[in-house]
């Protein structure tokens, strides 16, 4: 990656990587708050904001997968579910946020439903690769100089 600059007026580069997946963390933390508030329906919009708010930091250090991972929150999501260079329980922590119903959805569900509890920590899982993809650019790009 080459040396990243912010644009205030920018949607992706208003943050750097590492504001972006801390940006990511503090939602996913919040919507913990909403789900121990009972409100379903803002615990998960806020997962799954984190998660893609993290997410924000691989599409500016890999700008080749930005077509891939579209622009919002759940393009974002979508893409590292197919994302084969990623590791499995990240992908499947991607597709528990996409396939969880929103509450108060009126559907027979057939299965157990993902728990608040795992939803977050999918957000976090998520959050967590991000913060190592970080870590790791930071890291070559501190050995390279």
């Amino acid at each position: 990656m080459s040396t990243f600059v912010k644009d205030p007026s920018h949607w992706l580069f208003r943050f750097s990587p590492e504001e972006w997946v801390f940006a990511g963390l503090g939602e996913a933390e919040r919507a913990a708050e909403a789900y121990a508030r009972g409100d379903g329906r803002g615990g998960l919009a806020q997962a799954r904001r984190g998660a893609g708010m993290a997410l924000n930091a691989l599409v500016i250090l890999e700008p080749e997968k930005a077509s891939a991972y579209g622009r919002t929150y759940m393009e974002h999501l979508s893409a590292l579910r197919a994302d084969g260079a990623a590791p499995e329980a990240v992908r499947a922590a991607a597709a528990a946020l996409i396939d969880a119903p929103s509450p108060g959805q009126t559907l027979i569900v057939l299965r157990v439903k993902a728990s608040p509890e795992r939803l977050v920590e999918a957000a976090k899982d998520v959050v967590a690769h991000a913060y190592a993809r970080v870590v790791r650019e930071k890291a070559a790009a501190e050995k390279a100089s």
